[in-house]
Parts: C-alpha cells; sequence; structure tokens
C-alpha cells in the first residue's frame, strides 16, 4: 500500500524536473540569441514541448525536440517577432503623440490606442499555442490568434487569471523564476488555447454533422 503514494510522489518530482529542465533550456536559448533573437525560436520551442506534454505525449525527448525546433524555427519565428516588434514600437510611440493633446481628442484617442492595446496585448497571448498547434498562411496566424482570443472571452479571462497568480507567485518568491517563469506562462496559455482548439473542432464536428 506504501508503494502508490511513493510512485504519485516520484511523479511529480519527476515533473518538477522536467518542468524546470526545460525552463532553463529556454533562458539559455533565449540568452545564446542575444534575447533579441532567441526569444522567438527559444519560446516556440518550449511551446511545441508543452503542447506534447498537454496532448499526451509525456515521453518526447526534451533536448532533442527543443534543440530541433529551434534551428527550424529560427527565422521563420523571428519574422513574427519583427511583425509584433514594430507594431509594439507603433504603439508606444502613438503613446506618446497622445500626450501632446488636449481635451477631448486626448480621451477618444486615448480611448482607441488602449483598445488597439488590448486586441495587440491578445493576439500576442495566443499566438504560440496557434503557431505551434496549426499550420497557416503567415498572416493566418495573427488573425486566428486574434479571433479565437476574443470569441472566447470565458477562458481568455481564466488564462489571464491564471497568469496573473502565476507572475503574483513569481514575484513573491523569486527563486522559483530561473526554473518555471516561462514554462509555468506557457502551461497555463496552452491549456487554456487547447480548450478553445478542442471547442473550434467539437463546432466543426457538429457543423459537419448538421450539413
Amino acid at each position: 500500500m506504501s508503494t502508490k503514494p511513493m510512485g504519485k510522489l516520484y511523479t511529480i518530482c519527476e515533473w518538477i524536473m522536467k518542468l524546470a529542465y526545460i525552463n532553463l533550456l529556454w533562458i539559455m536559448f533565449t540568452v545564446s540569441g542575444l534575447i533579441l533573437l532567441g526569444f522567438m525560436p527559444a519560446t516556440t520551442a518550449l511551446f511545441t514541448v508543452v503542447r506534447k506534454w498537454f496532448m499526451k505525449e509525456t515521453e518526447v525527448p526534451i533536448w532533442k525536440t527543443f534543440f530541433s525546433v529551434y534551428k527550424s524555427e529560427f527565422i521563420k519565428s523571428n519574422s513574427f517577432g519583427l511583425v509584433f516588434l514594430i507594431a509594439g514600437i507603433m504603439l508606444y510611440v502613438d503613446y506618446y503623440l497622445i500626450l501632446n493633446l488636449e481635451g477631448i481628442i486626448r480621451i477618444v484617442a486615448t480611448s482607441i490606442l488602449l483598445l488597439i492595446s488590448c486586441l495587440y496585448l491578445i493576439t500576442v497571448l495566443f499566438f504560440f499555442p496557434v503557431y505551434v498547434h496549426y499550420e497557416l498562411k503567415f498572416s493566418d496566424y495573427f488573425k486566428y490568434s486574434f479571433f479565437l482570443g476574443v470569441l472566447n472571452i470565458h477562458i481568455l479571462m481564466l488564462a489571464i487569471l491564471g497568469l496573473a497568480a502565476d507572475m503574483f507567485l513569481l514575484f513573491y518568491i523569486p527563486g522559483l523564476l530561473p526554473f518555471f517563469s516561462g514554462v509555468s506562462i506557457a502551461c497555463i496559455l496552452m491549456s487554456s488555447s487547447i480548450l478553445i482548439f478542442q471547442r473550434v473542432q467539437k463546432l466543426k464536428t457538429n457543423k459537419m454533422i448538421t450539413e
């Protein structure tokens, strides 16, 4: 009877080691790409492995998979990163331009910028799960990320609450940052996205049956 608790404890410890290991890989490969060039491919590789875990591929070789995805997606993922970077810079510049406005024009412009910034954030949050799950055209990754988030507000809210709780824990216990910072965020976003993917697939299946 004592073997079951020990087996569960071993499984928990094994998963803690896996999470810490892939998080260290994510940090190492991000830094090896001088952060700016390393973040996108390293994060793509991280989400690829996490997705496989959630798809029940628990025995996936972490190093081999991570390194393979990092190499193969280096250029393509950075091209997406460039788009996000340019869009982010434009929003940042717009913010400072709005500061020079006055009265009702400033209020309206600020409201519009806030709305656009929220939509930008939604697209960013769901981009990596969509990118590692679907094979799409370049521009479709942005559209899918945006619409899947906007059309599933309840799941989006759950994801944001999960991220907020995760951020609080990581900053409250900073010693966890090197081991669980990236992978915890990836797990929250990937699990939330899989719920959306399953919901979309169910709707497609039901539509096919009714037709």
